[in-house]
């Protein structure tokens, strides 16, 4: 009996050390770096927009490699906002004016400088990952703008 416990404890152990490697390799493991990735499309605010009303599940087939993870795009469009979320990164909204719903750009804390030199008004190019399509839901008369992650200005 004291054989089988010992075996038990030693598969135990050698468990425990595996999961705590896969666990710090993912958690070490670096960031993608969107800005040196070449985008995969450019697109309008209000296409962007548009697409994702009129055909949500070919635009996120579109949007998305086969992994689900979002390809980087660039997006064109007018600066019709801009704020601070709640940690401190920029945001952006591309919105043509009298449009209900935009693209929301938020921006690391590497690139806030470059969008603190824009101001409403602005037409801009912002480089990102799309995160979230634009949605809206007419029983609760709700509209939600599309979602870029992870941007910077593109000169």
């Amino acid at each position: 009996m004291k054989k089988s416990i010992k075996i038990i404890l030693v598969i135990g152990i050698m468990g425990l050390i595996a999961g705590g490697g896969v666990a710090a390799y993912i958690f070490f493991m670096p960031h993608r770096d969107i800005q040196s990735v070449e985008a995969f499309v450019e697109v309008e605010a209000a296409e962007l927009v548009k697409e994702y009303l009129d055909h949500p599940d070919a635009a996120n087939s579109k949007y998305l490699d086969e992994e689900g993870e979002s390809k980087v795009i660039i997006v064109s469009g007018v600066v019709s906002e801009i704020f601070e979320d709640q940690g401190g990164q920029k945001v952006i909204l591309l919105k043509d004016e009298g449009e209900m719903m935009g693209v929301s750009c938020t921006f690391m804390p590497a690139t806030n400088a470059s969008a603190s030199g824009l101001s409403i008004g602005d037409r801009v190019r912002i480089k990102g990952v799309i995160r979230s399509g634009a949605e809206y839901d007419e029983d609760l008369d709700l509209a939600e703008d599309a979602i870029l992650d992870k941007c910077d200005v593109v000169v």
